[in-house]
Protein backbone atom coordinates (compact mmCIF):
# COMPACT_ATOMS: atom_id res chain seq x y z
CA UNK A 1 0.00 0.00 0.00
CA UNK A 2 2.48 2.30 0.64
CA UNK A 3 4.48 1.71 -2.37
CA UNK A 4 1.23 3.03 -4.32
CA UNK A 5 1.03 5.80 -2.21
CA UNK A 6 4.35 7.02 -2.89
CA UNK A 7 4.28 6.25 -6.60
CA UNK A 8 1.05 8.21 -6.98
CA UNK A 9 3.03 11.18 -4.63
CA UNK A 10 5.24 11.42 -7.47
CA UNK A 11 2.89 11.89 -10.38
CA UNK A 12 3.15 15.64 -11.35
CA UNK A 13 0.55 17.79 -9.39
CA UNK A 14 -0.46 15.04 -7.61
CA UNK A 15 -2.25 15.28 -3.97
CA UNK A 16 -2.47 12.26 -2.10
CA UNK A 17 -4.68 13.13 1.28
CA UNK A 18 -4.14 10.14 4.00
CA UNK A 19 -6.54 11.57 6.73
CA UNK A 20 -6.16 10.54 10.66
CA UNK A 21 -7.12 11.82 13.95
CA UNK A 22 -7.27 15.88 14.05
CA UNK A 23 -8.16 16.02 10.30
CA UNK A 24 -11.22 17.52 9.13
CA UNK A 25 -12.57 13.93 7.28
CA UNK A 26 -14.90 11.83 9.17
CA UNK A 27 -13.18 9.29 10.99
CA UNK A 28 -14.68 6.42 8.97
CA UNK A 29 -12.21 7.83 6.28
CA UNK A 30 -8.94 7.98 9.10
CA UNK A 31 -6.26 5.56 7.29
CA UNK A 32 -7.72 5.78 3.78
CA UNK A 33 -6.04 7.34 0.90
CA UNK A 34 -7.33 9.66 -2.02
CA UNK A 35 -5.66 10.69 -4.89
CA UNK A 36 -6.51 14.24 -7.20
CA UNK A 37 -4.58 16.64 -9.79
CA UNK A 38 -3.89 19.04 -7.67
CA UNK A 39 -1.43 20.73 -8.49
CA UNK A 40 -2.22 23.67 -6.76
CA UNK A 41 -1.52 21.45 -3.49
CA UNK A 42 -5.24 22.22 -2.05
CA UNK A 43 -8.50 19.89 -2.69
CA UNK A 44 -9.92 20.84 -6.14
CA UNK A 45 -13.83 22.01 -5.49
CA UNK A 46 -16.85 19.36 -6.42
CA UNK A 47 -14.41 16.65 -7.87
CA UNK A 48 -13.94 13.96 -7.17
CA UNK A 49 -10.56 11.78 -6.34
CA UNK A 50 -9.59 9.88 -9.42
CA UNK A 51 -8.40 7.01 -7.10
CA UNK A 52 -8.32 5.63 -3.44
CA UNK A 53 -7.29 3.23 -0.87
CA UNK A 54 -9.69 1.91 1.24
CA UNK A 55 -8.72 0.03 4.47
CA UNK A 56 -11.76 -1.31 6.42
CA UNK A 57 -15.74 -2.27 5.05
CA UNK A 58 -18.01 0.53 4.98
CA UNK A 59 -21.57 0.41 5.73
CA UNK A 60 -22.44 0.32 1.90
CA UNK A 61 -19.63 -1.31 0.73
CA UNK A 62 -18.49 -4.72 2.81
CA UNK A 63 -18.18 -7.48 -0.44
CA UNK A 64 -14.49 -6.81 -0.39
CA UNK A 65 -13.83 -8.18 2.96
CA UNK A 66 -11.38 -5.56 4.08
CA UNK A 67 -12.20 -6.07 8.28
CA UNK A 68 -9.63 -8.66 8.72
CA UNK A 69 -5.97 -7.53 9.51
CA UNK A 70 -3.87 -7.04 6.36
CA UNK A 71 -6.96 -6.27 3.35
CA UNK A 72 -6.95 -3.22 1.54
CA UNK A 73 -8.65 -2.19 -1.62
CA UNK A 74 -7.23 0.08 -4.27
CA UNK A 75 -10.51 1.90 -6.77
CA UNK A 76 -9.51 3.34 -9.87
CA UNK A 77 -11.66 5.20 -12.06
CA UNK A 78 -10.93 4.18 -15.94
CA UNK A 79 -13.96 5.18 -17.39
CA UNK A 80 -16.20 3.17 -20.11
CA UNK A 81 -13.24 1.91 -22.98
CA UNK A 82 -10.77 0.59 -20.10
CA UNK A 83 -13.36 -0.73 -17.78
CA UNK A 84 -14.35 -3.10 -20.70
CA UNK A 85 -10.68 -3.87 -21.13
CA UNK A 86 -10.12 -4.98 -17.85
CA UNK A 87 -13.55 -7.09 -17.05
CA UNK A 88 -14.94 -7.70 -20.41
CA UNK A 89 -17.95 -5.83 -19.79
CA UNK A 90 -19.95 -2.39 -19.96
CA UNK A 91 -20.34 -0.45 -16.92
CA UNK A 92 -23.47 0.28 -17.47
CA UNK A 93 -24.34 -3.32 -18.09
CA UNK A 94 -22.63 -5.73 -15.05
CA UNK A 95 -24.12 -8.89 -15.60
CA UNK A 96 -21.80 -11.21 -13.85
CA UNK A 97 -21.69 -12.00 -10.35
CA UNK A 98 -17.95 -12.03 -8.49
CA UNK A 99 -15.89 -12.92 -5.79
CA UNK A 100 -15.19 -9.09 -4.48
CA UNK A 101 -12.80 -10.41 -1.77
CA UNK A 102 -10.58 -11.83 -3.88
CA UNK A 103 -7.22 -10.75 -3.84
CA UNK A 104 -4.93 -9.89 -6.68
CA UNK A 105 -7.71 -9.35 -9.22
CA UNK A 106 -9.11 -6.38 -11.22
CA UNK A 107 -13.18 -6.31 -10.77
CA UNK A 108 -15.56 -3.72 -11.44
CA UNK A 109 -15.83 -1.88 -8.18
CA UNK A 110 -18.65 -3.56 -5.46
CA UNK A 111 -20.34 -0.11 -5.54
CA UNK A 112 -18.98 2.06 -8.37
CA UNK A 113 -18.57 -0.31 -10.99
CA UNK A 114 -21.60 0.77 -12.55
CA UNK A 115 -19.53 4.50 -12.93
CA UNK A 116 -16.51 2.70 -14.63
CA UNK A 117 -14.44 2.08 -11.07
CA UNK A 118 -12.27 -1.07 -10.93
CA UNK A 119 -10.74 -2.46 -7.84
CA UNK A 120 -8.21 -4.86 -6.63
CA UNK A 121 -7.85 -6.23 -3.23
CA UNK A 122 -4.28 -6.66 -1.89
CA UNK A 123 -2.61 -5.72 -5.33
CA UNK A 124 0.21 -8.23 -5.84
CA UNK A 125 2.33 -10.12 -8.71
CA UNK A 126 -0.14 -10.30 -11.23
CA UNK A 127 -1.81 -7.01 -10.81
CA UNK A 128 0.55 -4.42 -9.50
CA UNK A 129 1.83 -2.71 -12.76
CA UNK A 130 -1.72 -3.13 -13.75
CA UNK A 131 -2.39 -0.67 -10.76
CA UNK A 132 0.14 1.87 -11.30
CA UNK A 133 -0.44 2.11 -14.77
CA UNK A 134 -4.16 2.46 -14.37
CA UNK A 135 -3.44 5.41 -11.51
CA UNK A 136 -1.34 7.10 -14.27
CA UNK A 137 -3.82 7.00 -16.56
CA UNK A 138 -6.47 8.17 -14.38
CA UNK A 139 -4.13 10.87 -13.37
CA UNK A 140 -3.63 11.70 -16.50
CA UNK A 141 -7.29 12.17 -17.47
CA UNK A 142 -7.97 14.02 -14.15
CA UNK A 143 -5.30 16.49 -15.14
CA UNK A 144 -6.96 16.75 -18.94
CA UNK A 145 -10.24 17.49 -17.35
CA UNK A 146 -8.69 20.13 -15.04
CA UNK A 147 -7.34 21.95 -17.91
CA UNK A 148 -10.48 21.71 -20.19
CA UNK A 149 -12.59 23.41 -17.21
CA UNK A 150 -9.76 26.17 -16.87
CA UNK A 151 -9.67 27.13 -20.17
Amino acid sequence: MEQIIAAVRGFDGALVLVPGPGSDVPEPAWGDAFFYYAPDGRVPHRTQPYGTIVTKDYPDDTASDLDPPGRWRVNVRVGGAAFRRLTGESPRALERRRDHAAVDTVLPHPVYGALGWVCVVNPGERTGDTVLRLLRDAHDAARARAERRSS
